[in-house]
């Protein structure tokens, strides 16, 4: 997306091609990309609109912490074998389906992580590579066991609220204004756990202090973005970020031209 594909956009379309012109949005994974982008290119974009965020904090990857628990499926005693763990629910906290069965049900997709479903995806992307060219997977599918070694690469490589605290020193002065994020509290998938851990980050930096929002949906489930009913999320923000666009653009800067 960097190196690849925004140069040829702006290239081919009328772009202004600066990194203060450049903000990133989205839902759900995409949600996670536009907080993401922020983090590992805090020189090449100027605003994040997050919209209720893949998990933030893998100290909470939905219900699960990869780093204490030794198994994703079962919670509280050892001795306990019910997959008791949930990973999908209706706002009345209906549980719709387990951490087990949706991992069983990408097992029966595709093997090694080819299923191309939600866990999978997370699998291939965080982690690393296996001996068998395919990607590490953090948990067996068939017993749960946590794979510590693969949980400790997702640590370093993708937990962006440990990555946000880990670099703090280099990050906060280039986010300084630039996060804004949504997200339901009673989320279908238990996301919102993960995007409180964030803004207790981000709410308890100083010199700078972080100067964005997490704003929450009471009662709203997957999805929420926070735009009035009847209304897309994009057509509801862009007013927004074309003012803060035009709020931080450098002395000098075209801030006229692309008003029409």
């Amino acid at each position: 997306m960097i190196d690849e594909l925004i140069p040829v956009v702006e290239e081919k379309f009328r772009a202004i091609g600066e990194p203060w012109s450049r903000t990133t949005f989205g839902g759900s994974t995409g949600g996670w990309r536009a907080l993401a982008a922020h983090v590992f290119y805090p020189d090449f974009f100027n605003g994040a609109w997050v919209f209720c965020p893949d998990p933030v904090d893998f100290r909470y990857f939905q219900l699960v912490d990869i780093y204490d628990d030794e198994n994703a499926y079962y919670a509280g005693s050892s001795f306990k074998k019910d997959p008791i763990r949930p990973w999908m629910r209706s706002v009345d906290d209906q549980v719709l389906m387990t951490e087990r069965d949706a991992s069983i049900l990408e097992l029966v997709l595709g093997t090694r992580g080819r299923s191309g479903d939600q866990m999978d995806i997370f699998q291939a992307v965080y982690g690393p590579v296996g001996d068998d060219g395919y990607p590490r997977l953090l948990y067996d599918k068939n017993t749960g066991v946590i794979d510590k070694e693969v949980a400790s690469y997702w640590k370093e490589n993708y937990d962006l609220r440990y990555i946000l605290e880990r670099d703090r020193e280099t990050l906060g002065p280039k986010l300084e204004g630039k996060l804004r994020i949504y997200m339901g509290d009673t989320d279908t998938f238990y996301l919102e756990e993960a995007t409180r851990l964030l803004e207790e980050l981000l709410e308890g930096t100083n010199n700078p202090h972080y100067r964005g929002s997490v704003t929450w949906g009471q009662r709203e489930p997957h999805c929420y973005t926070g735009a009035p009913p009847g209304k897309s999320f994009l057509s509801h923000y862009l007013p927004e970020m074309a003012d803060h666009v035009t709020r931080t653009a450098p002395e000098g800067a075209d801030v006229t031209s692309w008003k029409y």
